[in-house]
């Protein structure tokens, strides 16, 4: 596998990257090969939720259709704005961003949002529950992540929000509810940033400023109806969530794990696309950005400690609030090589992890 590397996108089962105490299992071991291979050829993996979580996202993603869809056609002017403002880690509650014909429903512990008339605004259903399920399973990735690079468990802990967090604390990290691409939101005409392009006969539009890279450790995303697109190494663009399962989620590492392991794991590059001729309601998705807390810094002791390299742009460490607030051009990123995937021996039950290595690739 490490030679020839994955035919396809990456597929884990998110319980088999749960650590326990002791050796790794063989199971735990594949997986985590499957999820790194995958991030250094796609940028990107596909993680399989328990069965009974399904349900739980299915009406996630219906809450907020309802939710969007009864907004008004135009925001008030102070809700118009873009994710990337100072207060990056204050964001909570509805705001909208006609660039990209996008609006986004933060959902923040520990900030109650309030609407312009100072009313307590009603968010979409079982956000408080989507956030814990996504947050414990990004922390799991990272701790895999980790295992493959070889750091100490939990390396990252210092820089993460508490669990569960103390009195008066805010969490750090967000899930975003988002819609993209309302029609009844300021209709197309509206739109001068968006592009439409013709494929397979279908009317897709993009915004002109298409690719974003989250400031992310991990982020996640589940979404009603498929569209995100993410740059692979060989600089392709390839739909990601074209065949997801009702409990499956796209993962994949943002700008802040890219600081952190000093640029052995690269950010995603990604865009969004709508079809517009089969889209009555836009698409909505769900967003979990694990992010580092506000007030700490993101170093590269724990690569250097674990015998790496580290590059000059990344001997200092970076102060979160100043990295959040930085733009980050993407033509100076993505200067490592692939970190290397391994290959395991199974000792028991070889038939099945035979099967895991090629499920669904």
């Amino acid at each position: 596998m490490a030679a020839t590397g994955l035919p396809a996108l990456g597929r884990v089962k998110l319980s088999d990257l749960v650590p326990s105490d002791g050796l790794p299992s063989d199971s735990y071991k594949i997986s985590v090969s499957i999820l790194s291979q995958s991030l250094a050829q796609f940028s990107a993996v596909i993680v399989q939720f328990p069965a009974t979580d399904a349900a739980l996202l299915r009406s996630g993603l219906e809450s907020a259709r309802l939710y969007f869809n009864q907004r008004e056609t135009y925001p008030p002017a102070d809700m118009i704005h873009n994710s990337d403002s100072l207060d990056w880690c204050k964001t909570s509650g509805y705001y909208a961003d006609p660039n990209l014909w996008q609006e986004t429903y933060d959902y923040r512990p520990g900030l109650t949002p309030l609407e312009p008339n100072n009313s307590i605004e009603l968010p979409p259903a079982g956000l408080s529950d989507i956030f814990s399920l996504f947050g414990k399973a990004a922390r799991d990735i990272l701790d895999a992540i980790s295992y493959h690079l070889n750091l100490r468990s939990s390396p990252f802990v210092e820089i993460l929000d508490n669990i569960p967090l103390r009195n008066q604390e805010i969490s750090s990290s967000v899930l975003s509810v988002c819609c993209h691409a309302r029609p009844s939101f300021q209709g197309p005409q509206q739109h001068h940033n968006i592009a439409a392009t013709q494929e397979d006969g279908q009317l897709l539009m993009y915004p002109d400023n298409d690719h974003q890279v989250d400031k992310s450790l991990i982020s996640l995303v589940k979404s009603d109806r498929a569209g995100l697109h993410v740059r692979d190494y060989q600089g392709r663009w390839i739909l990601v969530d074209g065949d997801l399962g009702p409990q499956e989620a796209i993962v994949y590492p943002g700008l802040a794990l890219y600081q952190a392991t000093a640029g052995y794991v690269n950010p995603a590059l990604h865009k969004t696309d709508t079809n517009m001729e089969a889209n009555m309601y836009g698409r909505c998705s769900l967003g979990f950005k694990l992010l580092p807390k506000s007030m700490t810094s993101l170093d590269c002791s724990e690569m250097r400690a674990a015998g790496y390299g580290v590059d000059s742009q990344f001997q200092l460490p970076v102060p979160v609030d100043d990295f959040m607030q930085r733009s980050h051009p993407t033509d100076l990123l993505f200067n490592r090589p692939a970190f290397q995937c391994f290959n395991f021996q199974p000792t028991h039950d070889g038939h099945w992890i035979d099967e895991m290595l090629v499920q669904d690739l």
